[in-house]
């Protein structure tokens, strides 16, 4: 079967989409985006997805020329045309094609652009790396300050994934010039601590303020779990009794190791284990 990909008002098979080479993202990166999960052939928390799709083009005053209450229907048949029944969808808007300009062009003038495209993961797959854990190396957060704004510039955490797989590890936890962790170069940090509290970074402009993070606290509420929004060290995250990541692609997935430092026992953890085995019982999903 071809897979089809919606870009700019069409469906059409992969090997003919195709995007203006004078199109913001090429040029600037001056795009933004969401990943929803697609579970059993419904999407995952998809409201909240497409809630900070809107604050992202907000802050960077990306006016779209189609209603966004359009997506969900376009994002729905994607799903159908492509036959996905677990997976992702991605949605890119960008502020549209003009000639090359660092100035903004004349929204009236040049329309955004629209790409959605829906991929197969296999969830067996997933759920084995969260049966072993995964391991993460440290690296410096050298992105820009507005890692709160979802866009399509990601240099900065295309490097520390690089580092990471060449380190041998699945993911970059990336601390700032104070020696706190902020995130993970695509994912969310947690640890546990002793007594049993779950910590992460408090959702400023230092942080992608995560949809499946969130999710979690709601799980924290319903298993009366102890969460702190709090930056922490990378000391205090190496004496942690578990620590986990969190994604739209990932849920919750059990951090064993950091820097090769195993965490407790070098297995994964009880608490991040119950939260992702209940996850989707406490999302939303839709049709």
């Amino acid at each position: 079967m071809s897979r089809i990909i919606y870009i700019n008002g069409a469906y059409q098979p992969y090997e003919k989409a195709s995007l203006h080479v004078e199109d913001r993202a090429t040029l600037f990166a001056d795009s933004v985006y969401e990943v929803i999960e697609i579970k059993e052939g419904k999407q995952v928390d998809s409201e909240a997805h497409l809630k900070r799709l809107c604050y992202s083009m907000s802050e960077l005053s990306i006016e779209p020329d189609f209603s966004i209450r359009t997506l969900p229907f376009i994002i729905k048949e994607v799903i159908r045309r492509n036959r996905v029944k677990n997976g992702y969808v991605y949605l890119q808007i960008s502020r549209g094609r003009a000639a090359r300009d660092f100035i903004f062009p004349d929204p009236a003038t040049t329309p955004t652009s629209l790409i959605i495209f829906a991929r197969s993961k296999n969830p067996d797959i997933l759920n084995d790396k969260a049966r072993r854990g995964i391991k993460v190396i440290t690296h410096p957060d050298i992105r820009w300050k507005r890692p709160d704004i979802k866009s399509t510039a990601l240099i900065a955490s295309v490097l520390a994934r690089q580092a990471a797989k060449d380190s041998g590890a699945d993911e970059a936890w990336l601390y700032n010039d104070k020696g706190f962790v902020t995130e993970g170069a695509a994912s969310n940090a947690w640890i546990i601590d002793k007594n049993q509290h779950l910590i992460t970074h408090p959702a400023t402009s230092e942080i992608l303020k995560g949809i499946t993070r969130d999710g979690v606290m709601r799980l924290a509420k319903e298993f009366n779990l102890t969460y702190q929004q709090r930056p922490f060290t990378l000391e205090e995250a190496k004496q942690a009794s578990e620590a986990f990541i969190t994604a739209a692609t990932n849920l919750v997935m059990p951090v064993t190791h950091i820097d090769d430092c195993p965490i407790n026992n070098g297995q994964p953890g009880p608490v991040a284990q119950k939260l992702r085995s209940k996850f989707h019982e406490f999302a939303q999903l839709t049709a």
